[in-house]
């Protein structure tokens, strides 16, 4: 069993070795159900080819210790293993596909921050010791974390457009209803003010139409009026 003690710089570089060595192992074990998730097929290619470099990057490191005459195991990387479980809880969230593509590069670019810091220290120490061999092999594993951290940026930063038009989409989606809603109440308006002219115009007839009559009971009462005038004028 690899002992835990740290009294040389060379006992940190192994205790971070491992370290790395199993986040890449648990790595290996999320990238797929990422890829699964993704909605971009870009973002599945990114998650696939990151997989396939994991795999490499984890035989580098087995290099590595085979040239330290040192065994990988026997250090559980924690914060991994946190990252890991944020994102199986992102995979389990109700989401828009393109808000969850946003999140998944979210979370990728955590693991890639963390592996990058991890490395340039493995680095660092390794240049120290004098271990050129063993240092141009993990150069190699940080440049590939690199790399893939400024593709996921180079995604995100079409993705997370898309998230906000998705967001926006279905704001518009609940907008696109209101404004069906508001054509519904507009359309409402007009028959309603169409129905106003027509009542509009039913009672401007219908006053004319008493008008007229009343016009021709005036005219009916003058003649009445005549008439009895006249016969009084015979008698």
């Amino acid at each position: 069993m690899p002992s835990d003690s740290l009294d040389t710089l060379h006992d940190l570089f192994i205790h971070e070795l491992r370290d790395i060595y199993d986040a890449e192992k648990q790595l290996l074990k999320a990238l797929p159900k990422m890829s699964a998730a993704a909605q971009s097929p870009e973002l599945k290619e990114a998650f696939d080819n990151h997989l396939r470099e994991t795999e490499e990057q984890v035989s580098r490191l087995e290099q590595v210790f085979s040239d330290l005459s040192e065994k990988p195991t026997g250090k559980s990387c924690k914060a991994m293993q946190g990252l890991v479980a944020e994102s199986n809880e992102l995979l389990g969230e109700d989401a828009n596909p393109s808000v969850m593509d946003a999140a998944l590069i979210v979370a990728a670019q955590k693991v890639e921050h963390y592996e990058i810091a991890g490395y340039g220290s493995v680095c660092t120490f390794g240049r120290l010791l004098g271990l050129d061999d063993v240092t141009e092999l993990l150069k190699q594993n940080m440049a590939e974390e690199e790399k893939t951290d400024k593709l996921l940026t180079s995604i995100a930063e079409r993705l997370n457009a898309a998230a906000e038009s998705g967001e926006q989409s279905s704001e518009a989606g609940g907008g696109e209803g209101g404004m069906g809603a508001n054509r519904v109440r507009a359309s409402g308006g007009r028959q309603s003010s169409g129905g106003g002219n027509r009542r509009g115009r039913s009672s401007s007839r219908a006053k004319s139409s008493n008008s007229r009559t009343k016009s021709s009971g005036t005219r009916g009462r003058s003649t009445s009026k005549r008439s009895r005038s006249t016969a009084r004028s015979r008698r």
